[in-house]
């Protein structure tokens, strides 16, 4: 069989985004059972509780929920636990450095396969206060109606 080219996409999680300033990105692999790889690739993951954790010098995803693969039999896995994500030692340090500051925490954008490979982006972030998110929203609706007005101009409908 011939090896998966490009990126497939298996969850996002779009409320980090909303929730987030986001400082930072790495792509990270994941140490993963056999049973949890065929339930990535059948599509099935939530982001939507999961956060990163650094513990002596390791990096932990936690709150990931991957269901269990329904033809696993006594081997299956389960479905939030935490999973060891692979990186390198100097960005662990940064990554390190950087939560130590107050108001920094990292989370998990997306869930994918690159090349074959299950990958997880994570992101080093700074909470939103209410006021950001409601600012954030004006101003995405300010520039779709800046675009609509542009458009409806270029096509002589003003």
């Amino acid at each position: 069989m011939a090896r998966e080219k490009g990126r497939k996409v298996v969850a996002q999680n779009k409320k980090a985004r909303h929730d987030y300033h986001i400082e930072d990105t790495y792509e990270a692999g994941m140490v993963l059972m056999g049973t949890e790889v065929k339930s990535l690739r059948a599509g099935r993951a939530s982001l939507a509780d999961g956060f990163v954790e650094i513990d002596d010098h390791e990096v932990w995803l936690h709150a990931v929920h991957i269901p269990e693969y329904t033809q696993g039999t006594w081997t299956n896995h389960a479905a939030r636990r935490k999973r060891k994500l692979l990186l390198n030692r100097s960005e662990i340090d940064k990554l390190e450095r950087k939560v130590g500051d107050k108001g920094y925490t990292i989370v998990p954008l997306s869930l994918y396969f690159k090349d074959g490979r299950a990958k997880v982006e994570i992101a080093l972030a700074k909470g939103k206060k209410s006021w950001d998110k409601r600012h954030a929203i004006a101003e995405r609706q300010a520039n779709r109606e800046k675009e609509q007005a542009l458009g409806r101009r270029l096509k002589g409908m003003d």
